[in-house]
């Protein structure tokens, strides 16, 4: 039951707004000193309207960059966007093939194999650091997109989600495509994967956005200016004090860094609410 009080309903409003004051004010901030000089970012107290360096600063921070790398962030942000994409399909392409295994074949030790992948939930990659890096490095994987990518290309997490939604599928679906002569493969393509649509999307988002913020693993793999994503880039452009860091495009860069995790979420709401919902059930 839902009480419609117009007090209630007010208090409701102005919660909500604090709330997104709070969020919303360091982007504003943020964007604010993206559109002044440096020197206007310095004074003491720095004005809380747009500057006249909107234009200038994020074309010198897309095309000749700032800070100490002078890398251009148009570079750094392709890296994220790949090192991201490859990280979201490769995790959902292995997440479902790993839950169609365990759901729709028997072999021995099928559920001890699904327990051994759970269990890989305790093993962040920050707890296996030095092996993964060891190896990578030993393969001559070090500023590559493949050593950016296949240590953290495997999900537990997206396992244990498809295997949710494939135990909810009807068994009568699969015997009804056993019957009509349809293999395994056909089974999975044809029938199990249009039905995920929505779980996949939602991964997507969330996998997306877990590889475009990686910072930990590409610091280490990383020594290749060419090679930063744009959180690397972000960190190497702040160096020394206030008054020798270009803030203006450190603030420009940030601004640009933020605009793919959001566009994406933006034009996939509807299918991450969805999929978040069904997957749930």
């Amino acid at each position: 039951m839902v009480e419609r009080r117009p007090f209630l309903s007010f208090l409701s409003h102005l919660v909500l707004l604090l709330g997104v004051l709070v969020v919303a004010f360091p982007v504003y901030i943020t964007f604010i000193a993206s559109t002044q000089s440096n020197e206007q970012i310095l004074n003491a107290p720095m004005s809380l309207l747009p500057g006249t360096q909107f234009w200038h600063n994020y074309v010198t921070a897309l095309l000749g960059g700032g800070g100490e790398s002078g890398q251009p962030v148009l570079r750094m942000m392709w890296v994220s966007l790949v090192t991201a994409m490859v990280i979201a399909v490769g995790k959902i392409i292995i997440s479902m093939l790993s839950a169609f295994a365990i759901v729709y074949f028997k072999f021995p030790f099928r559920r001890t194999c699904f327990w051994l992948i759970f269990i890989t939930l305790m093993l962040p990659v920050e707890v296996r650091i030095t092996p993964t890096y060891a190896v990578v490095a030993s393969l001559g994987m070090i500023n590559t997109y493949a050593g950016l990518t296949i240590p953290l290309i495997a999900s537990a997490t997206a396992t244990f989600v498809f295997r949710q939604f494939f135990l909810t599928v009807p068994e009568e679906l699969a015997e009804a495509a056993r019957i009509d002569g349809a293999g395994p493969m056909r089974f999975f393509f044809d029938i199990l994967l249009p039905l995920s649509a929505t779980s996949i999307a939602a991964l997507f988002v969330i996998q997306f956005i877990y590889g475009w913020n990686q910072y930990l693993w590409p610091l280490l793999v990383t020594t290749n200016e060419n090679m930063y994503p744009v959180v690397i880039g972000i960190k190497h452009m702040i160096g020394g004090g206030d008054a020798l860091n270009e803030w203006n495009l450190i603030m420009a860069t940030t601004m640009l860094a933020m605009l793919p995790p959001a566009l994406v979420i933006l034009l996939m709401q509807k299918w991450f609410v969805k999929g978040l919902v069904d997957a749930e059930k």
